[in-house]
């Protein structure tokens, strides 16, 4: 599909592997406009389901459970496979569709693709990682322990990884035994909606289900009662409300919020190795995720590494291609990121690189329509600012000075988010002070987008999360199923015989 001539596609919601568009009387169809960040033209229509939607969803789950979570860890590793050979010869098809509505580079989406497949990989290795135990505990008795799925699970999923959030939680999840029912966003639906159809061509009806709609339809996909689990990624406002009302229910959830991540600039770091990073790290899929640099908080002036930051951030252009930042996902977003820029500016921060200002960015903006915006870095001068505080989810860089490391460390640790911190230095001493004293569950030493690979498991703590599991690697395994204990213990056999 060419991003820049998209045709408009009519989304059904995906169940018992089956498109059920025709199931839905037009009378009664209700569907929300979906448009290309790219030039705002509409590209799709995606449903607004209802409660009964998610029944018919939730009962083509509830159905299939059985005869899913009897098979082995090993078969179900088989359609795994074959899941990941399948998507991986849909690569392309799949980055174009992630470039068309969410605005990525096509680069950036590919490697969106590849992150997400390689969660499929480790959920392949799943006969392997998760095996149960057994130990004689004492003489004649024996403990063990088996891994067992809990049955219906639910997915929610944010708009700013269309492919690869989803697959955090999918393949371990299925892969597990699980039965699931995916909400992707109504932003960017249509990745997933494909991701559905190939994957009703491998897997039993009912294993994987898609319920389109917005944010009508997640109190019924919480409150159904055969929904044993719930995974959230979004908002810390909505994560804690999703998290507060499943644990209402007695459900199990883990809720994923927002963030503020701070990167610490020691003033024995690597100049030009800082400034690349940072600049990539606050840029990268136009500053819309979690893991983002948000604030550079530098220890004394480090004149040359600002100087270094601007001219890399200046270099930036619009488009897909290598080096270059696409738009933003919707003008709601770019007004709210304006609307940032001008309260820093009010409050007397420089504005070293001003995204509203650039030429190029502003000539695509009005020549395509789209929600474009410069990337923006903005010194500040009071530790107060109101854009040092709060998640703009944009291309914004804020750099404050800080007159030591304690004082840096103590703004680090003051946020009330703990997804990620980095510190950038050239001593393992510092690095190893830094480290052990982040106030964050995921760190970085010369890397700005600190996201652990499997097996480690990718969570923050604080309000970047809701939940007492983190999610994909061994920390999903751990969620998506309980552990069942078998003690035994056998007496004496009453005949003898020469094997007694």
């Amino acid at each position: 599909m060419d991003p820049t001539s998209p045709s408009v596609t009519r989304l059904a919601n995906w169940i018992n592997n089956q498109s059920q568009a025709s199931l839905v009387a037009p009378s009664e169809a209700q569907f929300l406009p979906v448009t290309t960040p790219l030039s705002g033209q509409l590209i799709a229509e995606v449903p607004l389901s209802q409660a009964v939607d998610v029944n018919e969803a939730v009962s083509s789950a509830e159905s299939a459970f059985p005869a899913w979570s009897s098979r082995t860890f090993k078969d179900r590793a088989q359609y795994l496979l074959r899941f990941h050979q399948t998507l991986a010869a849909h690569l392309d098809e799949l980055a174009k569709l992630v470039v068309l509505e969410h605005g990525k580079t096509y680069e950036e989406a590919v490697g969106e693709i590849k992150k997400g497949l390689e969660t499929l990989e480790y959920a392949i290795s799943l006969p392997q990682l998760a095996t149960g135990r057994n130990l004689e505990v004492s003489r004649g008795v024996f403990c063990q322990d088996t891994r067992v799925p809990l049955g219906v699970v639910v997915s929610i999923v944010p708009f700013n990884f269309p492919f690869m959030v989803p697959f955090w939680t999918l393949p371990i999840a299925i892969g597990c035994g699980n039965t699931m029912v995916l909400k992707p966003s109504e932003k960017v639906p249509l990745t997933m909606d494909r991701v559905a159809q190939l994957a009703g061509t491998i897997f039993p009806p009912g294993v994987l289900s898609l319920v389109h709609g917005d944010k009508q339809v997640v109190p019924p996909l919480l409150e159904h009662s055969a929904v044993r689990a719930v995974t959230f990624v979004g908002t810390t406002h909505v994560a804690e409300l999703v998290s507060q009302q499943c644990r209402r229910l007695n459900k199990r959830c883990l809720a994923l919020g927002g963030a503020k991540n701070h990167l610490v600039a020691a003033p024995d770091c690597d100049t030009e190795l800082t400034a690349q990073d940072v600049v990539n790290s606050f840029t990268g899929c136009s500053g819309q995720r979690c893991m983002a640099a948000s604030v550079l908080l530098t220890v004394g002036a480090q004149a040359e590494l600002v100087a270094s930051i601007v001219a890399k951030t200046v270099a930036l252009q619009p488009g897909s291609g290598p080096r270059e930042i696409g738009p933003v996902i919707d003008e709601a977003s770019r007004a709210r990121i304006l609307d940032y820029i001008v309260r820093s500016e009010q409050a007397g921060a420089e504005i070293l690189v001003d995204g509203r200002l650039n030429a190029a960015f502003t000539e695509r903006a009005q020549a395509s329509g789209g929600s474009w915006i410069g990337p923006t870095v903005i010194r500040h001068h009071h530790k107060t600012d109101v854009a040092l505080h709060d998640e703009i989810f944009g291309p914004v860089l804020s750099i404050l000075e800080c007159p030591s490391g304690e004082a840096a460390l103590e703004i680090e640790n003051s946020n009330p988010y703990g997804n990620a911190a980095c510190i950038y230095t050239s001593s393992g001493a510092v690095a190893q002070h830094y480290t052990q004293r982040f106030r964050a569950g995921m760190i970085g030493v010369n890397i700005g987008v600190p996201v652990p690979r499997e097996p480690f498991s990718f969570g923050g703590i604080e309000a970047s999360k809701f939940g007492d599991m983190d999610i994909t690697g061994d920390g999903g395994i751990e969620f998506f199923t309980y552990r069942r204990k078998v003690t035994t213990k056998w007496g004496a056999p009453t005949e003898k015989s020469w094997l007694n």
